[in-house]
């Protein structure tokens, strides 16, 4: 089958940072489906796993973790699918990855794709929607019925397109997403964030600007490091900051203390990678995704589709996730 991955970490402008090969189509069993990969979208987590984690010698790393397919076969314990059901899903980070023809991926982490979308289209939603969900209603706590006001830092990438369109549409939060660039503010503005502010000038003059004092959540997407200090003190007492990003030292956790903030780390991959007791709640919380769809309460946050899954096309995919100014999700489709 028609790959790409890679032999050893290297800069994306190299010739062989990702590469086009033809690797053993694999086989079913237990609980994973095989599906034919129909589309994928590229997350920061693809370019950071292949500049820091090397494959074994004599060895190809195929990287993926979102697609949008059709199930070929599946495996002789599972329940929830048959061959011929339109998927997407997010993956799981332990495993291959969803750049090749041919992919095995646990049913319990897979949703019946939406409907009224294509496969690209899909394919720009699991792993942000996954993210997003589980960070906003699991480990920030928000419910329905919670008030007050959410800052979304980072709001035109792909987590905090689906994350801002959620808490707008599904809770009672004032929202507000930052964006530095007039077409990412503008992007924000039309997921439905009630404000947007620019995270590149201080955030207590931008929020004062806007007449919010402060702010009951924080969801810090990117750039915690640079803004932390900033996010507490925006912070009303007892409020609540969640993160996603990678800090390149140690937070310090003290200056939380003054207001009882607490501090929240969401992984999408930690249901998959130890097969907690509720990782079935992924698969049903991409339903849940896709109904929402399908309503017309949330869209898609494909930004660009950058053609064929081939290698050129994702080295492109790759440069523009490192050089931190893409919008929305990047997707590729067919081989």
């Amino acid at each position: 089958m028609k790959a790409i991955a890679y032999r050893e970490s290297l800069p994306i402008e190299h010739a062989n940072a990702l590469l086009d090969l033809e690797l053993p189509e694999p086989s079913a069993t237990g609980r994973d489906l095989l599906v034919r990969v129909q589309a994928v979208s590229v997350n920061p987590v693809d370019t950071k796993i292949r500049r820091n984690s090397a494959p074994a010698a004599n060895q190809a790393k195929v990287l993926g973790w979102d697609a949008a397919g059709v199930v070929e076969a599946v495996g002789d314990q599972v329940t929830l699918f048959k061959p011929g059901d339109r998927v997407f899903y997010a993956g799981d980070i332990t495993r291959p990855g969803s750049n090749a023809e041919l992919h095995l991926v646990d049913e319990r982490i897979v949703g019946f794709m939406p409907a009224t979308l294509d496969f690209a289209s899909a394919a720009a939603l699991p792993l942000t929607s996954i993210t997003a969900w589980e960070l906003l209603f699991e480990r920030l706590g928000v419910t329905p019925d919670t008030e007050g006001a959410l800052l979304i830092v980072g709001a035109a990438g792909g987590v905090g397109s689906i994350l801002t369109q959620l808490a707008r549409q599904l809770t009672r939060l004032t929202v507000i997403g930052t964006a530095s660039r007039p077409n990412t503010q503008a992007w924000v503005r039309g997921l439905g964030a009630h404000h947007v502010i620019d995270h590149s000038l201080p955030l207590s003059e931008e929020l004062k600007r806007i007449g919010v004092p402060a702010v009951t959540h924080v969801a810090s997407l990117t750039q915690t490091e640079a803004h932390y200090e900033q996010l507490i003190a925006a912070l009303a007492p007892q409020g609540k900051l969640g993160l996603i990003d990678d800090p390149t030292g140690p937070l310090d956790m003290r200056p939380l203390k003054l207001k009882s903030l607490s501090l929240h780390w969401e992984l999408m991959f930690t249901r998959s990678m130890f097969e907690t007791a509720d990782m079935a709640q992924q698969g049903v919380l991409l339903n849940r995704v896709a109904q929402l769809i399908d309503a017309g309460q949330l869209r898609t946050t494909l930004g660009e589709n950058f053609g064929a899954i081939n290698a050129s096309n994702l080295k492109r995919a790759h440069a523009l996730i490192e050089s931190g100014k893409a919008q929305g999700k990047l997707v590729l489709e067919g081989f």
